[in-house]
């Protein structure tokens, strides 16, 4: 991989652990030990913001953690982030300031942003839902500026029927309206094949329009199989059904990965991240590695034989 690739870098998202440090540094080893080019920092379990504000001594430790390992960053942000969150948006728009903020200070280029999400409305409101994420999508995307920040938006899978979540293709859509070269769309290939199922739509169809606004991609396995039952007593129970979003090694379930890495192209300088952590498949890391070594290379050979 080099400045001329479509995917620059690949890793894994760190392991949270309550705000335990010692976990996430431990992570970053792993992370930097399989060779890995890139970590995702999974800040929103680490307490670094309280009541929207950054906390500094924490913040600090932080830093000192990351500039041990060589490696580029990325934050996902929190996951109950929500831009069509009428009732606490001042709240989210803070959080996500400040979670920018630490991006600027940990250098992590890429903020990961959860699509919205809203209890089903009248189809005639459905365009204000859309219009206020959109609205709040750009001033985040002015203030990401300044920090030489990408914000992600990942699309995500809806429970029922009765949520109402955007559809990747949509999901693009929202990038695309407010066309700021500090917003792009991040693909969670897990996530729009459960969807997808869910509402009897063409995944395929639906990762195919996203993608050319995507640079950010999060992979790991799956049936695409929406919850049809949430009760399990071990994680290992939902994988043996698999039922829900599994977040298994590459090539346990069966996402087509060759032929989807084969015929989607990315935005330039697109960051790969498998959310699969080592806390249940710390054996299958190397290997879901070196598999997804070789999907890149389907995607940055087609650019540079261009």
């Amino acid at each position: 991989m080099n400045s001329a690739s479509t995917i620059t870098s690949v890793g894994f998202c760190t392991h949270t652990g309550g705000g335990n440090f010692d976990t996430l540094q431990a992570s970053l080893r792993t992370i930097s030990d399989l060779g890995a080019t890139a970590a995702e920092l999974s800040l929103y379990g680490e307490e670094l913001i309280a009541g929207g504000r950054i906390v500094p001594g924490r913040a600090e430790r932080l830093v000192e953690i990351t500039r041990q390992f060589d490696l580029r960053y990325s934050v996902h942000g929190q996951i109950v982030s929500n831009f069509m969150d009428r009732e606490h948006l001042d709240l989210q728009k803070t959080v996500v300031r400040a979670m920018l903020e630490l991006c600027n200070r940990a250098e992590a280029g890429i903020l990961v942003h959860h699509g919205g999400q809203a209890k089903m409305p009248a189809l005639t409101r459905i365009g204000e839902l859309d219009q206020m994420e959109r609205d709040a999508l750009a001033e985040m995307a002015e203030i990401a500026k300044g920090y030489g920040v990408r914000i992600a938006l990942e699309n995500i899978f809806a429970l029922s029927d009765a949520e109402y979540r955007q559809t990747p293709e949509k999901v693009g859509e929202t990038v695309k309206a407010v066309n700021s070269p500090n917003l792009c769309g991040l693909i969670d290939f897990s996530h729009a094949y459960i969807e997808c199922t869910r509402l009897g739509l063409n995944w395929r169809e639906q990762i195919r329009a996203m993608a050319p606004v995507s640079g950010h991609l999060h992979v790991h396995d799956s049936f695409g199989r929406p919850y049809s039952m949430t009760k399990f007593y071990h994680p290992a129970e939902a994988t043996a059904l698999g039922i829900g979003d599994l977040h298994l090694p590459i090539g346990w379930g069966d996402i087509p990965w060759q032929e989807i890495f084969s015929e989607l192209t990315f935005l330039p300088d697109t960051m790969l991240i498998m959310e699969i952590t080592g806390e249940r498949f710390a054996s299958e890391q190397a290997d879901s590695l070196a598999r997804a070594l070789k999907l890149v290379d389907l995607v940055n050979s087609r650019r540079l034989a261009a």
